[in-house]
């Protein structure tokens, strides 16, 4: 079943909170868990409740594949390391990884397309065609496979 209007906003800007609560995480330093950076981001911020289950599922997914994750995107990375992208870079590219590889109902050329806004919102100036690149990669290995 399509999704409406309305809840392809919802998850576009799901996204988006995934991507802060992501960004609390990597800057909260060692012993703090994605499900802390959560937990912190709602009581701290106001999110729609109809956000936060598709937001949770995103964050559970990494945290669950986190090294799983990194793997397959070290792979499609050329001439780059994942430890040495940008924290905004990397969490686009870990949370568009885990739509691509654990599909629900979003297909993937949405995700890869959900990624790419992600980065034109919240990265640098080469970060959209960056992302497009190692997430298309990453698909067209996973496809072949």
């Amino acid at each position: 079943m399509a999704l409406t209007h309305a809840e392809r906003i919802d998850r576009s800007r799901a996204r988006a909170w995934a991507l802060q609560v992501y960004y609390r995480w990597e800057a909260g330093g060692e012993g703090w868990t994605l499900r802390d950076a959560l937990a912190d981001t709602v009581a701290t911020r106001h999110m729609s409740p109809r956000r936060l289950p598709f937001v949770r599922t995103l964050l559970s997914l990494l945290d669950e594949h986190l090294l799983e994750v990194d793997r397959v995107l070290q792979g499609a990375l050329e001439n780059w390391r994942l430890a040495r992208l940008s924290t905004l870079d990397r969490g686009i590219l870990r949370l568009g990884a885990v739509e691509l590889l654990f599909p629900g109902d979003v297909p993937p050329k949405v995700a890869i397309q959900e990624a790419i806004v992600l980065a034109e919102a919240y990265g640098g100036p080469d970060s959209p065609r960056f992302v497009n690149g190692v997430l298309d990669a990453l698909y067209k290995r996973a496809a072949a496979k």
